[in-house]
């Protein structure tokens, strides 16, 4: 080897720290903010189940063939009106003839009486004809009440659901004819475990707390709830408690066995806030580069509480006022130099909810 290839390789090493030495010092332009520190409303998602406040099955009750059917199915009806009817013709015929019975009763009554105030019969033969007459009446009640039980009615305002029988069907007293339901009010059924119910319990007022329900399709329902029940005693096996809310729904949108999310809000007094595009992850843990009065970006692992829109409320790992990267994360390395623009907490934060807009 001659002598200028031993004397470059001489100088590798120089070269190279002196190449470490200047990426060292080298200073990552970013933009620093400080967490804000604010009253913040959260919110707490519980899987729940949807009910109508009135949801009943219709059922016969009496016995024959379904000769008419004046509704549809997902038909929207009101109180009184007419859906079913059972053989109401037969049933107004033993009507009739119960009616003759009862004016036959009455005429002999009013003739066994002229003949007893002559004594002419006994008293006894005036008291059995009495009873005749009282007899004939009550068939002829009972035959306008099974008149009345042949054409079924809707007990109230609502949406039918299909169909168990067909017109022409033969059916029993008792049998399913359809189902109806009341959804002018909706009741949210909802479970919360023990530690939950007892911090928000204790923090706020459950009963008559407004809720919000997040709908299957991710959307947001338009109509604030509030808690109305809790329940009195938690489930042994699950440890949880349930509650039960109601929502208007003027729009019939919500239907009965609909699924969706409560949403329960609470306060965080002075809440620490940073926005998610100041945090980066590694296996599965959040970090931040907190940057020290000399400038220099330190890596530190946080604690998130929640979970916002674009923001991370923080239970540990920084400070309030603290100095955090939160533009330009992929320049900086842990131990290096930064410089850049300061914002403020406030200015950010009003970005983001321009960008979420």
């Amino acid at each position: 080897m001659n002598r200028s290839a031993l004397l470059a390789v001489a100088m590798l090493p120089l070269l190279a720290a002196c190449h470490t030495e200047t990426v060292h010092h080298e200073s990552a332009q970013v933009t620093l903010s400080e967490g804000l520190v604010k009253d913040t409303t959260i919110y707490q998602e519980y899987v729940s189940q949807i009910h109508a406040i009135r949801h009943i099955e219709l059922r016969a009750m009496e016995r024959g063939y379904l000769t008419g059917i004046h509704v549809d199915e997902g038909q929207f009806i009101q109180k009184g009106q007419i859906m079913f009817q059972i053989m109401p013709n037969m049933l107004q015929a033993e009507v009739n003839m119960a009616a003759s019975e009862a004016e036959m009763a009455a005429i002999e009554y009013s003739n066994t009486k002229k003949l007893a105030d002559e004594n002419v019969v006994s008293q006894n033969e005036l008291k059995l004809a009495e009873a005749r007459k009282k007899k004939a009446d009550a068939e002829l009640d009972l035959a306008k009440v099974h008149l009345g039980l042949a054409t079924v009615k809707a007990p109230f305002s609502g949406v039918m659901d299909h169909f168990q029988v067909r017109e022409g069907s033969l059916v029993d007293e008792g049998e399913w004819l359809t189902t109806l339901s009341d959804i002018s009010t909706l009741w949210v059924y909802f479970n919360l475990p023990e530690a939950e119910y007892l911090n928000l319990a204790q923090s706020n007022d459950l009963k008559n707390k407004k809720v919000q329900l997040l709908m299957a399709n991710g959307q947001l329902y338009e109509h604030a709830g509030s808690i109305e029940t809790i329940e009195g005693e938690f489930d042994h096996e699950t440890g949880n408690i349930q509650l039960r809310a109601a929502f208007s729904n003027p729009k019939s949108l919500l239907r009965h066995g609909e699924t969706g999310k409560i949403r329960v809000p609470s306060i965080l007094s002075q809440a620490l806030i940073i926005p998610q595009k100041a945090t980066f992850e590694i296996l599965d843990k959040k970090y931040v580069y907190v940057v020290d009065a000399d400038g220099i970006a330190h890596q530190r692992q946080i604690t998130i509480a929640y979970e916002l829109n674009h923001l991370y409320v923080i239970s540990g790992g920084l400070e309030p006022g603290e100095k955090v990267v939160i533009d330009g994360l992929r320049k900086v390395r842990d131990g290096q130099k930064v410089e850049g623009e300061t914002v403020s907490a406030k200015e950010v934060m009003e970005s983001l909810e321009l960008h979420a807009e």
